[in-house]
């Protein structure tokens, strides 16, 4: 009996409708979890469109500053601005080229590129890129371009520059990441055989300590001391030097130019340009006395 009696306790309670102050209570759960629901949908969507928002500013930023320099490029290579026309080349001794190994496929800008520097008046031009295409492509040519003169390049930009600059006797160097690998290996060999001789002869066995001007002397004994350069250019999508040999970068100036398939004369003089307005105070006398 008072099983069938909880049994009709439960059917009753089931079947009876449910109480006003319940059906309230439930819409307000449900109304404020819709609410919940719908204000972290909209604050998602407002943290969406300021991010699209900030990258088209940058973007739009970006494509500005690209046009500007562009035009600007244009402007110079057509000789309309005379401040870019006398420049001040008695501190770029030395001027290096860094190129993406798969832009540097490229000789025809390449060659494009060294008739436009061999027609200023550098002293020493570095040709690098990290898989040695420079020298495979380059090599044979290199004698025969370095002897070109002027009116040889047939670039229209080149035959304006003629009555600007004058051509003279230069050195062009083409170094790859193997060159920096077995620079660095001949520097350590010596350095260790001369740090053992000392040792034997001293009979010390303390540990070495090598300075600046220790790895200076053996990259020189070695026959690595070259001219380091002043400025270096960059071509390609990498904003970095690829394994240029860091120890004849101690102050350079680099610039990125951006791809090689978008030479321009007029940015190459830009970047010369600005490199010789700058006032440097160190290096100096390092870079004179180094090699």
């Amino acid at each position: 009996m008072l099983y069938l009696q909880a049994m009709a306790d439960d059917v009753t309670r089931v079947l009876n409708p449910p109480k006003q102050e319940n059906l309230i209570y439930v819409s307000l759960l449900l109304f404020r979890s819709w609410q919940k629901l719908h204000t972290s949908i909209i604050l998602k969507l407002i943290l969406v469109f300021c991010w699209y928002l900030m990258h088209l500013l940058v973007c739009l930023v970006h494509i500005l500053s690209s046009l500007k320099k562009w035009l600007l490029a244009y402007i110079i290579s057509f000789g309309l601005l005379s401040k870019y026309q006398n420049l001040r080349l008695d501190m770029l001794n030395c001027l290096a080229v860094v190129v993406d190994s798969e832009e540097a496929k490229d000789t025809t800008k390449i060659k494009q590129l060294l008739c436009w520097l061999l027609t200023m008046d550098i002293k020493n031009i570095t040709l690098y890129d990290m898989q040695g295409v420079l020298k495979k492509t380059l090599g044979n040519d290199l004698m025969s371009l370095t002897k070109t003169s002027t009116r040889s390049c047939s670039v229209d930009d080149v035959k304006m520059m003629a009555s600007v600059f004058q051509m003279e006797n230069m050195t062009v160097e083409i170094l790859s990441l193997s060159d920096g690998k077995e620079g660095i290996a001949k520097a350590a060999t010596f350095l260790c055989s001369k740090y053992m001789k000392d040792d034997s002869v001293s009979c010390n066995k303390s540990e070495p300590a090598f300075t600046e001007s220790d790895v200076a002397n053996a990259l020189n004994a070695i026959g690595y001391c070259a001219p380091e350069p002043q400025l270096l250019l960059i071509y390609g999508p990498a904003r970095c030097h690829l394994g240029f040999p860091p120890w004849r970068l101690t102050y350079t100036e680099i610039v990125h130019m951006g791809s090689l398939r978008f030479l321009k004369y007029g940015a190459i003089l830009r970047a010369i340009y600005q490199f010789s307005k700058k006032h440097q105070n160190y290096g100096c006398w390092f870079r004179t006395h180094l090699c």
